[in-house]
């Protein structure tokens, strides 16, 4: 079990948020949602040593920094670098560098797993193609078939399906509950308020802070909604789904 206790994260001395202390359990995907600057983010990047914080993260009572291996991070595109000239393989043959040890170069048994993590993720056609000339739902099963050959305990994910076609949103979200049908901690920061109820086993609401936090069916409520990002988003949001019942 991955668990947070009491961290805290300021940037220019003003606290996102204080003393915040969550857990995310095995066997579960996990969404994190929130308006904009609510704090999802700078939640994993703090737990994950990312960040200058107080407080402390563990996993199953083992400081994160310690076996940060068993964590794979996929980032939001944003932050990555496409111009870099590195093909889809070598991307994704690079989350086996965690555990080769220093000096040491992928070899037949890293090769197999990046190549059959690609298959898993129906890229496999595109192995040799540079990083920028993939659409957007490409790269980012790139960065899970990555994720895939780090076999990790936990999988932590920021914003994956953000402009991307829904044909890489569905190859994601298998991959993701195959994961977690293996026992893993899926961990997702998410922004598609519509898809939680069908993707999400626990729910986080934040908004520099945790407003609520459980199973998605007793969590995701208009009042929580209403109370992390406004009312009018709440009934609309609400009013929508009644109707689609």
């Amino acid at each position: 079990m991955l668990k947070v206790d009491d961290l805290t994260v300021a940037y220019n001395n003003v606290p996102v948020f204080t003393d915040l202390s969550v857990h995310f359990a095995k066997g579960k995907i996990t969404g994190i949602i929130g308006p904009n600057g609510a704090g999802k983010s700078t939640l994993i990047k703090g737990a994950l040593g990312l960040v200058r914080h107080t407080g402390k993260a563990t996993l199953d009572g083992t400081a994160v920094t310690h076996v940060r291996k068993k964590i794979a991070y996929v980032e939001q595109r944003a932050a990555l670098d496409l111009t870099f000239p590195i093909s889809v393989f070598e991307v994704v043959l690079t989350g086996t560098y965690g555990k080769l040890g220093l000096f040491k170069s992928p070899g037949r048994k890293e090769k197999e797993l990046a190549n059959d993590a690609l298959k898993q993720v129906n890229l496999s056609e595109f192995k040799n193609r540079q990083i920028g000339e993939l659409s957007g739902g490409q790269l980012q099963r790139v960065f899970v078939a990555r994720a895939i050959v780090q076999q990790a305990d936990v999988v932590i994910l920021d914003e994956p399906f953000v402009g991307i076609d829904v044909k890489s949103e569905n190859e994601i979200m298998n991959v993701l509950r195959g994961w977690r049908d293996e026992g893993k901690s899926i961990i997702v920061v998410h922004h598609d308020l519509n898809k939680v109820a069908a993707y999400f086993d626990d729910l986080l609401i934040m908004n520099h802070g945790i407003i609520a936090h459980g199973p998605v069916d007793t969590v995701y409520t208009k009042e929580n909604v209403s109370h992390a990002f406004s009312a009018d988003l709440s009934a609309v949001l609400f009013n929508q789904n009644a109707e689609a019942k």
